[in-house]
């Protein structure tokens, strides 16, 4: 009897020495001197991502001991496994997330069906948990050896990033390579982050571009984070190093629901000292003098609670999340620094982007107003302002989430109407004392309404002051807009963050019943 034990106790030694030994190999990835050499280009490995990204000890991995399937090319002699991807499951701050993380070491992080199926597996366990998705992507693109089981792959990927958009909040970092297919499920998520100088995207690389167009480009020029943040638009967040992108999505995932059904986390709040006389003195008594929006969303929200998205693309918007009173709230704000606040092609891209993912999860906005129009010249009609305008006008008219104005000064023509109007259902409108609300500037309209007097005046630039100022005072304000209740109340600028905080309290528990419908058409 006593032998026996002592037999069974050996057996599952043995068995449980195999175990550890094939988990030490996973983690090893595709060895010591491939980590040695990811380490020397200062990047950190898959593993290291996920343990760095998530709190302490709260990883479970799942498909550790998965491995390809492909016999082709002498594939069978170089087997890794977990196939070149950790995925799993952990917290941030204590709330679930599910997360992938490519290893680059294996096959160049290279996606085969397996490495497909793993992603897939955590990808569907998100959407039924309820949990955010988080992918680190690092990778050379589809494993050639597998064809078109690798590209399949992809597409099983492309569709449940589909599934799960606007019911978990999904995130990309591209912390290494992120080539032709590779690219597109990052684009279908809601929030795209590079590491400068150490991630590239694109469609196709600089040898292919030279072949077929002649065109002499680097990884960096074509398709690095500080083209895609400032260019193309297509990176949200970029960062200087690994480290610093982990944060920024910790950071980010702090002002989100865990899905659509929940509202976002509320942080402890001390009421203080509402008042912020600074925000006075912030609008130039010259119309049109600039002065930086930043400074009055850093007057009216919690202190050092802004979180900026896009800051380096189309800048005369601006987006970004914030806390008021302790609690998650989107800002989009026109930005007279550059291009006067007008919005054109970009912004109005940016800004219905970023509308429409607060709508989706729940996310009430401020909108912080200072429009003298939409930007002017055969290059934005050109390339469809007007489809492009109307993105932004759509997906303001679409949200039900709460919504609240503030017009600090200029809200002109139709670019008034689309900056979340009373028209097109915000519920609270707001304008400081400075708002001149009209269909153009005072100049403008003289102009043309009084064309014939002015012409015929004995000194005609005298007139035409005499009848801007008429016109200036007649509309140049907030208040025939005010006696139609287009806005809700004048109010001085000091006492704007106390009016807000009250504003969205009365509406947090804000419904609306849209029309039934599949979905609406948006002029994409």
């Amino acid at each position: 009897m006593v032998n026996c034990l002592i037999d069974s106790l050996q057996k599952m030694e043995d068995k449980i020495k195999v175990l550890n030994d094939k988990i030490a190999l996973a983690k090893l990835g595709g060895g010591e001197k491939r980590i040695a050499s990811h380490h020397a280009k200062k990047k950190l490995t898959a593993r290291e991502r996920v343990e760095y990204l998530l709190d302490e000890g709260s990883f479970e991995e799942i498909g550790m001991l998965v491995t390809h399937r492909t016999t082709d090319f002498g594939m069978e002699k170089e087997v890794y496994y977990g196939d070149g991807v950790v995925t799993g499951y952990g917290t941030i701050d204590g709330r679930l997330v599910y997360v992938f993380a490519q290893d680059f070491t294996v096959f160049g992080g290279s996606l085969s069906e397996t490495h497909a199926e793993k992603i897939c597996k955590v990808m569907d366990m998100a959407l039924r948990s309820g949990a955010p998705m988080i992918g680190l992507n690092d990778s050379g693109g589809a494993r050639i050896q597998e064809g078109v089981r690798s590209l399949g792959g992809y597409a099983d990927i492309f569709y449940r990033n589909v599934q799960a958009s606007g019911v978990i909040p999904q995130i990309s970092a591209i912390m290494g390579p992120c080539a032709g297919g590779a690219v597109y499920s990052p684009a279908m998520t809601d929030f795209t982050m590079m590491v400068e100088g150490n991630s590239y995207m694109f469609v196709t690389g600089p040898n292919v571009v030279k072949t077929v167009t002649n065109e002499e480009v680097t990884s960096e020029e074509l398709g690095g984070a500080a083209t895609h943040a400032s260019k193309s638009g297509v990176c949200h967040i970029t960062s200087p190093n690994g480290i610093e992108c982990l944060e920024d999505i910790k950071r980010l995932l702090s002002y989100m629901p865990q899905n659509n059904r929940e509202t976002t986390p509320k942080l402890p709040y001390v009421v203080g000292d509402e008042v912020r006389e600074k925000l006075d003195t912030l609008v130039p008594d010259s119309a049109n003098k600039p002065y930086d929006m930043h400074e009055v969303i850093g007057g009216i929200i919690d202190e050092d609670s802004f979180f900026e998205i896009h800051k380096d693309f189309a800048e005369n918007i601006i987006v970004g999340f914030a806390r008021l009173g302790g609690r998650s709230i989107g800002i989009v704000a026109n930005q007279p620094m550059v291009l006067a606040g007008c919005l054109d092609v970009n912004s109005s891209i940016k800004a219905a982007r970023f509308v429409r993912f607060c709508d989706c999860f729940n996310i009430p906005l401020l909108v912080l107003e200072d429009v003298p129009g939409f930007l002017p010249g055969t290059d934005q009609e050109w390339n469809g302002i007007i489809t492009h305008g109307a993105k932004l006008l759509y997906a303001f008219s679409e949200a039900t989430v709460p919504r609240v104005t503030v017009i600090t000064r200029k809200a002109y023509g139709g670019a008034y109407d689309v900056m979340n109007s009373k028209h097109i259902g915000a519920d609270m409108n707001f304008a400081w004392p400075s708002a001149e609300i009209a269909v153009m500037g005072a100049k403008g309209a003289s102009e043309i309404i009084f064309k014939k007097e002015i012409s015929e005046a004995a000194d005609p630039v005298a007139k035409l002051a005499e009848k801007e100022a008429e016109y200036a005072e007649l509309f140049a304000n907030p208040y025939t807009a005010a006696q139609r209740g287009f806005i809700d109340e004048v109010i001085l600028p000091r006492d704007t963050r106390r009016k807000l905080m009250k504003a969205f309290s009365m509406l947090e528990n804000k419904t609306v019943d849209t029309p039934k419908r599949k979905h609406g058409n948006i002029p994409l």
